[in-house]
């Protein structure tokens, strides 16, 4: 599996949304000027990157299910 492309795409960008989530999360818990400035930048990346996420599973399971 490792070898897979898109299972290599798959883990990058849940990896991606992971990273964006807890930038976010930690932004926000301490508040300030960051999260005033960021916030709402960081989960609209947050959502962008979850749905490209979503669209790279769905990739790899079509592929995956078809003996692609």
């Amino acid at each position: 599996m490792l070898n897979d492309p898109l299972f290599i795409l798959v883990v990058i960008t849940a990896l991606a949304v992971l990273v964006i989530l807890l930038i976010g999360v930690i932004g926000f818990a301490r508040g300030g000027e960051f999260n005033r400035k960021h916030g709402n930048r960081l989960m609209r990346y947050r959502i962008i990157s979850q749905g490209v996420a979503v669209a790279a599973i769905l990739l790899f399971l079509f592929f995956r299910q078809n003996g692609g």
